[in-house]
């Protein structure tokens, strides 16, 4: 069945604010929730967040005191939205087990969306990325074992592998590197538009925590990977919002990123499993379809246009949360060892890359090498999740 946002109707934006007694979520269960409730969870927190920043970076930039107060009002709704979203994580959960459960997020969602992305330029970009966020993901379930005695499979459930993917000593590119091309406003698809805002999105998001995060840690190995992949997470939000057209006006921005909330929420709505939290993802979508008029309104009044001719007619197939096995095999086997170059992509080393790895390693073994080498000498093994058999690279097998 198909739905068009700009066709439906919301709650008002009058009965749209709550008291603390509707804010107080019940945080869901990290033993006996479905592993991609919370991973849907962890994206729409970093939705919400991108709105909220958005609106306040547009609010700075307009002169229009009538702008500002309804960007205001909006805004100050998203982010009772953001924290009754973020509020369903446990408290229980320590902030490593979250840290796995982001990384769970990048790589089944990009990997998702590298598959439907229709844009082959902007499909090499999600599929460069993701296999350095798999590489991630595998570093931080070793020193989850290491710190709390506990293994990763608990958290991914075997909906993720967990093995080397590109190694993060060599995601360190020189800075230059890391901008991609941007795509064409008036060219690309609707749908490609909303990919790149959403894993924008969530790169952010965890770019966000691991720099708030890192230091909370008394263990020195700990503090030092959050430090080494919080720098790649800072690469990764630049190679990915550097895709976005950049000629694209604030207001054109605005209803994309209403037209964004309104299509996450309900592809989320329609496969949520736990009632409770599918209910917000229902009243979510409610109130943004209204924000998305709003956003509407202001894009009509202030740029002329009409925001059909820059969104999707309808929303695309439903953003869906599934294993991606095959799919990141395919790229480990084939990619792992690319690295950019300008706006393209190759497999050399070339100067740029080594003069950034000499300078940032300084001859030293990366936080991120160390942490398995320490994992070894505490186990005598690595720690993998291998439900599909051996690394398909096989320079990257366990000896």
């Amino acid at each position: 069945m198909t739905f068009n946002p700009l066709e439906q109707r919301g709650v008002p934006l009058d009965r749209q604010l709550r008291s603390w007694r509707e804010l107080n979520v019940d945080p869901i269960d990290p033993d006996h929730c479905d592993p991609y409730t919370r991973c849907r969870i962890i994206t729409m927190n970093g939705i919400e967040v991108e709105a909220i920043l958005f609106s306040h970076q547009l609010a700075r930039n307009t002169v229009d005191p009538e702008v500002k107060r309804q960007l205001a009002r909006v805004r100050y709704l998203e982010a009772q939205q953001q924290k009754v979203v973020n509020w369903l994580l446990p408290g229980v959960s320590s902030v490593l087990e979250t840290t796995i459960a982001y990384e769970q997020v990048a790589v089944d969602l990009t990997a998702w969306v590298a598959r439907m992305e229709p844009d082959p330029y902007l499909k090499q970009a999600y599929q460069f990325g993701v296999l350095e966020d798999f590489d991630h993901l595998y570093r931080y379930a070793n020193l989850y074992e290491m710190i709390e005695h506990r293994k990763a499979e608990s958290i991914v459930d075997g909906l993720t592998e967990v093995m080397p993917g590109r190694p993060t000593r060599f995601h360190h590119r020189d800075p230059v590197d890391n901008v991609r091309d941007a795509y064409a406003k008036d060219e690309t698809s609707p749908l490609s538009k909303l990919h790149a805002l959403t894993i924008l999105s969530a790169e952010q998001q965890t770019m966000n925590f691991y720099m708030n995060t890192g230091p909370t840690y008394m263990e020195p190995i700990a503090r030092q990977l959050y430090q080494e992949i919080g720098l790649i997470e800072e690469e990764h939000v630049t190679h990915y919002e550097s895709l976005v057209d950049p000629g694209e006006t604030w207001w054109e921005q605005l209803v994309n990123h209403e037209y964004n909330e309104c299509y996450l929420y309900h592809s989320f709505m329609e496969q949520e499993s736990d009632p409770k939290v599918k209910a917000i993802w229902e009243l979510h979508l409610n109130m943004e379809l209204e924000h998305l008029h709003a956003a509407c309104d202001l894009m009509r009044r202030h740029d002329g246009r009409d925001p059909a001719s820059v969104l999707a007619p309808e929303l695309p197939d439903v953003v869906t949360f599934e294993p991606n096995k095959g799919y990141l095999r395919e790229l480990l086997d084939t990619q792992i060892d690319l690295t950019t170059l300008g706006a393209g992509y190759v497999r050399e080393a070339h100067e740029r890359f080594e003069r950034m790895q000499e300078r940032i390693h300084g001859g030293e073994a990366p936080p991120s090498d160390r942490v398995m080498t320490e994992h070894d000498a505490m186990f005598g093994r690595e720690y993998r999740v291998q439900s599909e058999g051996d690394h398909p690279d096989p320079a990257q097998r366990e000896k």
